[in-house]
């Protein structure tokens, strides 16, 4: 979810908790509008992307949006509006969903859904789509529902990796909930929202604290006395770390010219509900098949695929790498890319990369390119 493009133009804003990260020797970059940490000295992605994959890492993620729709039947209204279906959990439990373009059926913006009670929803959009969100909902809000972005009140670390559940355990917080729910606990002196939930594969969590109380939480976690140190990462291992899972990356392998279909996440779609943005165009494409979808490559020579660049089969073009990297767990440069059905209808098939006009030989497959352990 985390939107790795720069915005342009205007001042970035910076996390609560960018002392901290400028006392860590971070090096920042724009994400979605805020100035965040890249990478930390003494560490680099390889590491930090090790540290998840092998222990636990501790990212600070407050660039993220945050709203919050409340009053009778708030579930109701948001479930008018976005993709899935907020009736499949019940309170305690978080969802992912997607709001979407009423008329293509593209994605806005990909959500985390925290349903708390049938009066009372709290959503996680990305940084650079909050207002956008916000502004939607509220122009659709029928009387007695308010929508009231919060993105500025919360901070969000996320604590993930193999470690993460008996490091936060020793610190007194809940950690033995099921994946994609939360509940409440305090750290520091600050409550603290803990939710099984992760952009990592990794089995991890995300911690919602008031803004106030931010630097005491991240000093409480980063300082824990548990059996393997935890290790601050920046959001460039989280990139590399989502792109082994085939996580799609909203402003790349999500946007407006891409629909859920396209980007196979129908699973997130509640196709029997009788409204939400977008039902028509996406029931419409869901029936003749899309025309596009989403597929990882992995390089069978030494290349890693970049966004934008070309992807061929046997010279004619067939689509375009949406994400890329190298992966540090595989050892090899792989990706995502949005391919033409007609030309690739199954995995296995070779196609070719335009990689600064070398054509290098990659394979088609099916994510994740690493064993998924978020449960």
């Amino acid at each position: 979810m985390t939107e790795l493009t720069s915005t342009g133009g205007g001042t970035p804003r910076r996390s609560p908790l960018h002392d901290r990260h400028v006392a860590l020797g971070a090096k920042f970059a724009e994400f979605g509008g805020w100035q965040m940490p890249l990478e930390y000295a003494g560490g680099g992605v390889l590491r930090e992307h090790e540290s998840v994959r092998g222990a636990v890492g501790l990212f600070d993620v407050s660039h993220l949006g945050k709203a919050r729709i409340t009053g009778p039947d708030a579930v109701t209204f948001v479930n008018t509006c976005l993709s899935n279906d907020l009736d499949r959990i019940t309170a305690g439990a978080a969802q992912y969903t997607l709001c979407c373009d009423e008329d293509t059926g593209g994605v806005i913006d990909d959500i985390i859904a925290y349903r708390y009670a049938d009066d009372h929803v709290f959503l996680i959009p990305n940084a650079a789509n909050t207002a956008t969100v916000v502004d939607r909902l509220r122009a659709a809000a029928p009387g007695g529902i308010t929508v009231t972005n919060e993105h500025t009140d919360h901070a969000v670390l996320a604590v993930q990796g193999p470690a993460s559940a008996d490091l936060l355990a020793g610190l007194g917080l809940p950690t033995g909930h099921a994946y994609m729910s939360f509940v409440t606990g305090r750290l520091a002196g600050a409550e603290v929202v803990v939710c099984r939930t992760g952009y990592t594969g990794e089995h991890g969590y995300e911690l919602v604290v008031p803004v106030a109380q931010a630097g005491q939480v991240w000093d409480a976690v980063l300082a824990a006395d548990a059996p393997v140190p935890v290790r601050a990462c920046g959001l460039a291992a989280r990139d590399t770390l989502r792109t082994e899972m085939g996580y799609a990356l909203h402003g790349q392998d999500l946007t407006p010219r891409i629909t859920p279909v396209q980007a196979r996440l129908g699973w997130a779609v509640g196709w029997r509900k009788p409204q939400f943005w977008g039902r028509v165009p996406l029931l419409a494409e869901k029936q003749a098949g899309p025309s596009r979808l989403l597929w990882g490559l992995r390089a069978t020579q030494r290349a890693i695929p970049r966004p934008g660049m070309a992807v061929l089969r046997d010279d004619v073009p067939v689509g375009e790498v949406t994400s890329g990297t190298f992966s540090p767990t595989g050892k090899v440069g792989i990706g995502l890319a949005l391919l033409d059905t007609a030309a690739v209808s199954a995995a296995g098939v070779e196609v070719q990369v335009d990689v600064r006009g070398r054509r290098a030989p990659m394979e088609v497959v099916t994510p994740p390119f690493v064993t998924s352990s978020v449960r």
